[in-house]
């Protein structure tokens, strides 16, 4: 037995629902590996229950799967509002999110979320970007802008399989994308943080609180 499958043995289940989602997502999507999965999708709900947010922002939705996670902790009034660029994923994605129990919390757009948040004229008390990691540096920025005081923004890839340890290729625009935001991250006085070596990299951020 695997560290990840004694893990997985020793956590809450997902539910019904999302193994058939994980599972469609892996048969009908051509990079399944995007998808959240159990353990993450756990940690994920258990934050959402921790940080107890009213408005989530979700840049990424892939196939849903860590989008039900985040709703399924929420608590009743709580909304999150999940971005998806690429307008091919629609027909897939949005049919799993409209049949679960927990439509009632969920925003699904399809478009640049750089582009429409600054629009919604909302304040997020959590933020997950797993978006574009080109624009992860964006999207951490925007997010700071629209975050409270009290909030807290994860960013999903952040180890990226370990390629950030490996010499830059000028062709490989997506872990460069990644190196630049950690570096920028970790530069950045305005917060505290943390990264997580769970699955690609989690790294947890909280804007400093003024004594």
């Amino acid at each position: 037995m695997s560290i990840d499958e004694y893990i997985l043995q020793h956590i809450d289940p997902e539910s019904d629902y999302l193994k058939e989602l994980y599972r469609d997502t892996h048969v009908r999507l051509l990079r399944p590996r995007m998808a959240s999965g159990h353990l993450q999708g756990r940690l994920l709900k258990m934050f959402v229950e921790m940080i107890r947010p009213r408005q989530i922002l979700e840049i990424g939705t892939y196939s849903g799967y860590s989008a039900l996670c985040m709703a399924e902790g929420l608590k009743e009034g709580g909304m999150l509002h999940t971005f998806e660029i690429n307008d091919e994923q629609e027909d897939f994605t949005r049919p799993w999110l409209e049949r679960s129990a927990y439509a009632d919390r969920i925003k699904f757009y399809i478009g640049d979320a750089l582009e429409i948040v600054p629009r919604l004229g909302i304040t997020f008390d959590m933020v997950f970007i797993d978006g574009d990691k080109r624009k992860y540096i964006g999207y951490y920025d925007m997010a700071l802008k629209y975050l409270s005081p009290e909030g807290y923004i994860i960013a999903d890839n952040t180890l990226w399989d370990g390629h950030i340890l490996q010499e830059s290729h000028t062709t490989d625009r997506q872990t460069d994308g990644i190196r630049a935001f950690n570096d920028y991250v970790a530069q950045d006085g305005r917060t505290e943080k943390v990264i997580l070596p769970l699955r690609d990299g989690l790294t947890i951020i909280k804007l400093k609180i003024e004594n």
